[in-house]
C-alpha cells in the first residue's frame, strides 16, 4: 500500500512542479503546454476577429468565459488531480505483466522520427475517434458529453468544454493506443500534442476552412459545425462527423455529413432545454439519474 501511495503523491506533486515551471517559464519552450495552449488560443481568436465566418457573431460570444474556464480546468487542474490515479495504474499494470513490451503490436523504431510521429498521430486520432463515437453511442457516456454539445455558438475554446469523466475514457484508451506502438519513445510528442491542439481550435473557430482536397483527410470548422446540429439527419441518430484531428475516419466508415456550408445552423440537442447553465451543475448533471 505504501508503495501506491507513493506512486500517487509523487506523480500528484510532480505534476503540480511542472505545471508551476512551465508558468514561470522554468521548462522549455517547446514543452511548456500551458503558454503554449495561450499563445494558440490567441492566434485562433485573432483568426477569428479578422476572419468571421458568422459575421453577426460577437467576439466576446455566448458562453466565451465559460468555455476559457473549462479550457484550463480540463487541461490543468484535473490533470494535476487525475495524475496520481494514472501513476498507480499504471504500477498496477505493472505488477500483473502488462506493459508496452507485452502490448506492441507495431515496431517503428526503424522509421525516422517524423515517420514515428505520424504513425502515432494517425493511431492516437483513431482511437480518440473510436472513443468519441462511443461517447454518442451509450446513454450514460452522453450524459457527461452533453456538457461538450451544449455550446450554442462556436467559437475556438469550445474545443476544450468538456466534462472531466471523458478523460476517464479517453486517456486509458490513448494510453493503450501509445502501448501498441513498439520501438517508439515519445520524447517528441510535444509536437504531436501542439498540432492537435491546434486543429481543435480551429475546427470549433468561428472560421471558414475547409482545406480543399485535403478535407477528406483533415477534420475542419464546416465538417465539425455539423457534428454540434441539434437536428441531426433522421438516419444518423447516435451523430455525424466524429473526427477530432482527421475526418478520413469518418469518410472510411460512412459517418461523414455536409450538406451546406453556411454556418447558420441551430447548434445543441434536443432536451438542452433542462441542462444546466453554469460550471458546478453541469459537472453533477452526468450522475444524476
Amino acid at each position: 500500500m505504501e508503495t501506491y501511495f507513493s506512486a500517487f503523491k509523487d506523480a500528484f506533486l510532480g505534476t503540480v512542479d511542472w505545471t508551476w515551471k512551465s508558468i514561470v517559464f522554468d521548462v522549455p519552450w517547446y514543452t511548456n503546454y500551458f503558454w503554449g495552449l495561450i499563445v494558440i488560443s490567441l492566434v485562433v481568436w485573432g483568426l477569428e476577429i479578422v476572419f468571421p465566418w458568422r459575421k453577426n457573431q460577437s467576439i466576446i460570444r455566448k458562453d466565451f468565459w465559460l468555455d476559457g474556464f473549462y479550457m484550463f480546468f480540463n487541461f490543468f487542474v484535473f490533470s494535476i488531480v487525475i495524475s496520481g490515479f494514472y501513476s498507480v495504474l499504471a504500477l498496477l499494470f505493472n505488477q500483473v505483466g502488462i506493459s508496452q513490451s507485452s502490448l506492441s503490436l507495431l515496431d517503428v523504431s526503424g522509421l525516422p522520427m517524423w515517420g514515428q510521429l505520424l504513425t502515432f498521430f494517425v493511431i492516437l486520432d483513431f482511437v480518440q475517434w473510436f472513443t468519441h463515437v462511443l461517447l454518442h453511442k451509450f446513454e450514460f457516456l452522453w450524459r457527461f458529453h452533453k456538457v461538450h454539445h451544449s455550446v450554442k455558438e462556436m467559437g475556438f475554446a469550445a474545443h476544450l468544454r468538456y466534462h472531466w469523466m471523458e478523460n476517464i475514457l479517453y486517456k486509458p484508451l490513448k494510453t493503450i493506443g501509445v502501448m501498441l506502438i513498439g520501438g517508439f519513445e515519445p520524447e517528441q510528442a510535444y509536437i504531436v500534442h501542439f498540432i492537435t491542439i491546434t486543429i481543435g481550435h480551429l475546427n470549433h473557430a468561428n472560421i471558414k476552412l475547409s482545406w480543399g482536397i485535403f478535407k477528406y483527410i483533415l477534420n475542419n470548422p464546416i465538417m465539425h459545425l455539423y457534428h454540434h446540429v441539434k437536428e441531426l439527419p433522421s438516419d444518423r441518430p447516435n451523430g455525424i462527423n466524429f473526427g477530432i484531428s482527421l475526418s478520413i475516419w469518418d469518410y472510411i466508415f460512412k459517418t461523414n455529413y455536409i450538406p451546406e456550408d453556411e454556418g447558420t445552423i441551430e447548434l445543441g440537442f434536443p432536451d438542452e432545454e433542462q441542462f444546466p447553465k453554469n460550471f458546478f451543475k453541469q459537472l453533477i448533471y452526468g450522475f444524476r439519474r
